[in-house]
């Protein structure tokens, strides 16, 4: 079985689905993926993820605000928190670092970080973390704010390998996306090659980022699968390999999305000590 670690579900594009994103979602499960992390990208997002949630059994969800998104008012510490409190969240994110572009200043993004990173100490949840351009800022402000007993990710990840090695080594799993399937991609396969399978996660990142064979396409969540069959082949082994470590991985991470676990993988857990 599969997750999809980093999904936007209420930015998904359904126009060959009528709009019903419950039959965009059964594509998915059809093919074993059974658990969906569904992604703010800004605070007033997360009430509809919660409906969404509400409606999906195997749908759980986060709060915070994308490093690039401008908003009228920067949220503070316990306006992130009373959001994740009041939605049940099981992660803070997106929130990070992107100085690739210039939508939002740096000085923003970086007390913005901060912020999250806080509310997700206090809060005892991990982060989802956003990051291009920015490594030692990133690796600073998360060896300064994150707990490395709680841990996050880095999500979609491109950077280097010492910068996972960094964030690993400070309780942090990484995720690769589609990209690693892209043709140009050969750096980031190699990622895929090195960081420990213990670490590592899968996502879409969907509706941006569709794999090959899929590109130039509406990125989609059941294509999470074409992500791990990549990074099986890359390492040698099998696809249920990385299936079953990676969905693993996903529950050590995100314990507060354990109940929503799928019974055969709730049993796992059990067994690892993970519930």
């Amino acid at each position: 079985m599969f997750v999809d670690s980093h999904c936007h579900l209420d930015r998904l594009d359904l126009a060959a689905y009528s709009g019903d994103l419950d039959a965009a979602l059964d594509l998915a499960r059809a093919r074993d993926v059974s658990q969906f992390l569904a992604i703010a990208v800004t605070l007033e997002d997360v009430e509809e993820l919660a409906n969404i949630a509400r409606r999906h059994d195997d749908v759980v969800i986060s709060a915070g605000v994308h490093p690039l998104h401008s908003v009228d008012s920067e949220p503070d510490v316990d306006t992130i928190k009373a959001c994740a409190e009041r939605f049940d969240v099981v992660a803070i994110g997106e929130t990070g670092l992107d100085y690739h572009y210039d939508a939002v200043s740096r000085e923003v993004q970086f007390e913005r970080f901060k912020r999250h990173l806080q509310a997700a100490t206090e809060l005892e949840l991990p982060v989802i973390v956003h990051t291009r351009d920015a490594k030692e800022e990133t690796l600073e402000l998360i060896r300064e704010h994150a707990d490395p007993a709680i841990g996050g990710v880095l999500h979609c990840f491109t950077e280097d390998l010492d910068m996972a090695r960094q964030a690993v080594a400070h309780g942090f799993f990484i995720s690769l996306s589609g990209i690693v399937t892209f043709r140009n991609a050969q750096a980031i396969r190699e990622l895929a090659r090195m960081i420990p399978l213990d670490r590592l996660l899968i996502e879409t990142d969907s509706p941006y980022l569709a794999p090959v064979p899929h590109r130039g396409k509406p990125n989609e969540p059941q294509w999470v699968v074409e992500v791990a069959d990549c990074i099986a082949r890359e390492r040698g082994i099998s696809l249920d390999e990385v299936a079953m470590q990676t969905t693993v991985n996903f529950y050590r991470l995100f314990r507060a999305a354990a109940p929503q676990a799928s019974q055969e993988m709730r049993q796992v857990l059990v067994d690892a000590n993970l519930v």
